[in-house]
């Protein structure tokens, strides 16, 4: 029997992050779509970037691999609480309002005639 082997469009990236197909969206993105239940076409449609052939390669990765790639999934959401927590003040919707209202302010002396209007 001949065996066949495929190459994956699936890369690692100087910061360890798998990107997928050659693009910046990572295996993370892919995985926790397929997870909530989203079908390759459905993740297709959402990452225009990826090829159907890519997702589907990516997500047998992940089945096929998913006990090694725990520690890095472990990791990427480990990163991703202290991303969030670092800088919770900076994303905060607490003033977004008045932060709106004063670019809408400094654009208008751009743009005169324009704030306020919808």
């Amino acid at each position: 029997m001949q065996s066949v082997t495929d190459e994956i469009a699936l890369n690692l990236d100087e910061h360890g992050v798998y990107r997928v197909g050659g693009t910046r969206v990572t295996l993370d993105s892919i995985v926790k779509a397929f997870q909530r239940g989203a079908t390759p076409e459905e993740i297709v449609q959402d990452y225009s970037s990826l090829s159907l052939q890519d997702v589907y390669q990516a997500i047998g990765y992940y089945l096929k691999h998913s006990a090694e790639l725990a520690n890095y999934f472990d990791t990427r959401k480990r990163q991703e609480a202290e991303m969030l927590s670092s800088n919770s003040e900076q994303w905060s919707p607490k003033g977004l309002r008045d932060r709106l209202h004063s670019r809408a302010a400094a654009n208008s002396r751009f743009y005169p005639g324009q704030l306020g209007q919808t």
